[in-house]
């Protein structure tokens, strides 16, 4: 064991922390795409894991085509929407629950994505011959894009969500019955919020696809477990942190600071020379123990509370 550790070499830990902060930021914009489902519309979309792709794909395939990068990038999001919508009137539509309509849209799409490349599994894409937003390259310079494009997102997104349409969106995941009492036509804000979501997890393929430099069939593969892991992760830590502080724009700067905490462990698990092939359980490990912490920490508060009332009432 003593041998083991001292094998390990923590100057190779610093070199990657700055690639995991890149990587992460970009999981962290998918999440706030998530969150808008899982939070604020209280539905399991399970189309992200077809809709990243998606992005990448097409943001690859109009670079090469000869587009610069952020056009490429707002034409992705344009097809994330659009595959969010078609999961939107499958649900509310065609009455099919939301979970069964994403997994609907997200197997479909997995033969869509492939006919964007052109039938090929993945279309490679290099930083030397055209001109990218950000690159593994250029690891300082993709932190900073990154984090500005993080900055905007979370900003509009908190503009956003308090103007009426916004609101509304939010009343439709908190009470359905109620909001259609007060007149808001929910299977529209299900549309809308689902169509926005997806939005976003194109971005975040599109960008990844640019940092690094390729667009696979398979890179959304476990994408909403990974978003999913980012958004407890940011709200297991903020709510200790800010407590009463924290507000609407807190949480969605914390979903994508989970992105980066998030990846910043994957980056720790491989440095300790642990079987890649793991990761995947490895991530659902970490995701089911940040499900529990608010869970458990519920239970014990509960507890405690009996307790002291169980003693107050002997004492009596």
């Amino acid at each position: 064991m003593a041998a083991y550790f001292a094998s390990l070499n923590l100057l190779k830990l610093a070199r990657n922390l700055p690639g995991g902060i890149s990587q992460g930021i970009i999981w962290g914009i998918m999440a706030l795409g998530i969150y808008i489902t899982f939070r604020l519309l209280d539905v399991a979309d399970l189309t992200v894991d077809g809709s990243f792709t998606t992005g990448g794909a097409v943001t690859v395939m109009l670079i090469l085509g000869g587009w610069p990068a952020w056009a490429a990038l707002l034409i992705a999001v344009l097809a994330g929407l659009l595959a969010g919508l078609v999961t939107g009137l499958l649900h509310t539509k065609l009455g099919i629950p939301a979970i069964l309509a994403g997994i609907l849209t997200q197997f479909s799409l997995y033969s869509i994505n492939l006919r964007i490349m052109g039938m090929a599994a993945n279309k490679a894409v290099s930083v030397d011959k055209y001109h990218l937003l950000l690159s593994s390259r250029h690891i300082p310079a993709a932190i900073l894009t990154g984090a500005l494009i993080a900055l905007a997102l979370v900003s509009v997104f908190y503009w956003y969500f308090g103007t009426e349409q916004g609101s509304a969106i939010r009343a439709t995941g908190n009470n359905q019955a109620m909001s259609r009492a007060l007149g808001i036509n929910i299977d529209t804000m299900k549309v809308l919020g689902l169509s926005l979501s997806n939005g976003i997890v194109a971005l975040a393929g599109g960008l990844l696809s640019q940092y690094q430099g390729f667009a696979d069939i398979n890179m959304g593969r476990g994408a909403i477990v990974i978003g999913l892991a980012a958004v407890i992760i940011g709200e297991v830590i903020s709510r200790p942190l800010l407590g009463k502080y924290l507000n609407f724009y807190g949480t969605l700067s914390f979903t994508v600071i989970g992105g980066v905490i998030y990846y910043l462990v994957i980056v720790v698990v491989l440095w300790l020379r642990l079987n890649s092939n793991d990761l995947k359980l490895f991530t659902a490990v970490v995701v089911a123990l940040f499900l529990a912490v608010p869970y458990l920490r519920g239970q014990s508060k509960s507890s405690f509370a009996r307790l002291k009332r169980k003693g107050g009432n002997e004492h009596a």
